[in-house]
């Protein structure tokens, strides 16, 4: 007897449609085999499912059992087609029948008693179920809240095998979970952290409120301990909330890579990532033999923050630099090519020397020219002209320190870069842009006019700075954003003043 059922494989972070196809003949060799491209983890789960119906009470067929998982070119490397197999040898053997086959998709891992473990990528699948207008979707129970934000498909939840069957076969009535509502979405998006709590450091607070009111990059410069880790923790509360959109893209990702918390349907806060100096470059930009996303990926529609930059490993950064201009990081394999989202803030920090107190009053600095040489040299100026705004963050004198002032709090910040995000969403309507940071050249000479006065303190800076010519577009862009939150068309001297002020660092730390 020949059955077929509907289920999924992950192919980095796009769930593809698999049919399981079981058929059971007295002709052949008595035991399990599994076509279709299986990796070892479903090759082996012909010992696990045996063992599982067994436990739930139902009979192996004692003949030569075929399973096949088509698309067959595709590789298959998941446990979450335990099920799909288990139900299908369970069918084929005659044990029970189902109408729902063709319209129910079913995944999940077993346990040898028949119980159902959670398994990876279930919102992606949810959705390609959505996209195939199927009836419903049977999840473990475990990935039932990540898969409810889907509409237009039931999720129905189970725990053990014998449920499934009981599902498909018509014997079991269960009742497919709610929907995720608005209410909860915006339950899920407040913050444990405040920029209120962070004493002093204006200027700093002022160039990380030009970066979120325009995507801009930022460097942070300055002696151990001055705040610069608590102030890059604090910069996705400034951030525009999450759009339900963003949020779906975003926990595609984490579920793909099961980091999605149980029971959490959505990561409502922008992502905060801050690898360790030692990372590997596939851990930054994903890789592998069949690649999955990394760090930057994770990063999506967040931060990603980069602390003690000049500890990284140079090859490491510089693969950097094609995603913070594109958005994403495509990964070629000799059999397939795949495309991860990455459009991320990047903030990042570092010393001004090895032992960290160059040009600190209070602190003496050991470090020779050649050292401090050495150090800077490993960052590299193509990746340093990719990082918008460069800012100094001093010590803290112990009046700030002691100060009972709360700081300024990031809700009443993150009304002003409200406010000239939203000139942005006008400006770009028609556009692929979606703020200021993105604007191509064409769109600087439309948007980022000077008049002569501006034009000329532009020529000098690029002149005593020896700036590029992406610096050059990038002092505009950040002008336009410093314009943008005065609520003013014309980019004035002031602006480009402080704009010019962000790369002045270019000079004195890397000359």
């Amino acid at each position: 007897m020949l059955v077929k059922l509907k289920t999924y494989s992950l192919l980095g972070i796009e769930a593809v449609p698999v049919e399981v196809e079981v058929d059971v003949s007295r002709r052949g060799k008595d035991g399990v085999t599994i076509v279709g491209l299986p990796e070892t983890v479903v090759k082996e789960s012909t010992h696990r499912v045996s063992r599982a119906i067994e436990n739930s009470g139902y009979t192996v067929p004692s003949h030569s059992i075929l399973v096949n998982l088509a698309p067959a070119d595709l590789p298959k490397q998941a446990a979450s087609f335990d099920v799909p197999i288990a139900l299908g040898m369970i069918a084929a053997g005659g044990e029970f029948d189902s109408d729902f086959f063709d319209r129910v998709a079913v995944v999940g891992e077993l346990a040898l008693d028949g119980s159902v473990r959670g398994c990876k990528g279930v919102l992606a699948m949810a959705m390609a179920a959505a996209k195939q207008r199927l009836r419903a979707f049977l999840v473990p129970s475990v990935n039932a809240r990540e898969a409810s934000v889907v509409e237009g498909i039931e999720i129905v939840p189970y725990t053990h095998l014998a449920e499934a069957i009981g599902y498909l076969s018509g014997e079991l009535e269960m009742e497919p979970i709610a929907h995720l509502r608005e209410d909860e979405f915006t339950e899920l998006t407040r913050y444990d952290v405040d920029f209120a709590d962070v004493r002093g450091q204006d200027s700093a607070k002022r160039a990380l409120t030009i970066a979120a009111a325009g995507g801009h990059n930022v460097l942070m410069i300055g002696p151990p301990g001055t705040g610069k880790t608590m102030l890059a923790k604090r910069f996705p509360t400034i951030l525009p909330p999450f759009t339900l959109a963003e949020s779906l893209e975003t926990t595609r990702i984490y579920s793909a890579l099961g980091l999605l918390k149980p029971n959490l349907p959505l990561i409502g806060t922008r992502p905060f990532r801050e690898p360790h100096h030692t990372i590997s470059v596939q851990g930054l930009v994903g890789g592998g033999s069949h690649p999955v996303p990394g760090e930057i990926s994770l990063a999506h529609y967040g931060v990603l923050f980069l602390d003690e930059l000049p500890e990284f490993s140079r090859r490491t950064l510089e693969v950097l630099r094609q995603p913070l201009e594109d958005g994403r990081v495509t990964i070629a394999r000799a059999n397939h090519v795949e495309t991860f989202p990455s459009d991320f803030i990047l903030i990042a920090a570092m010393n001004p020397c090895p032992c960290g107190y160059r040009n600190d009053t209070r602190r003496v600095c050991r470090c020779s020219p050649p050292q401090i040489e050495r150090y800077m040299a490993k960052i590299s100026g193509p990746l340093l002209d990719r990082i918008d705004i460069h800012i100094e963050v001093p010590p803290l004198d112990y009046k700030e320190l002691a100060s009972r002032e709360p700081g300024r709090s990031s809700a009443s910040i993150l009304e002003e870069v409200m406010r000239a995000r939203e000139i942005q969403n006008r400006r770009f309507a028609r556009s692929r842009a979606r703020y200021n940071a993105d604007m191509t050249h064409r769109q600087i000479v439309t948007y980022c006019r000077l008049d002569a006065e501006g034009e000329h303190i532009l020529e000098n800076a690029m002149s005593d700075f020896g700036l590029s010519a992406r610096a050059h577009d990038k002092i505009l862009r950040i002008a336009r954003t410093i314009a943008d939150l005065d609520g003013v068309e014309q980019i004035s001297t002031e602006h480009l003043y402080e704009s010019v002020s962000y790369r002045a660092l270019d000079r004195k730390l890397w000359s």
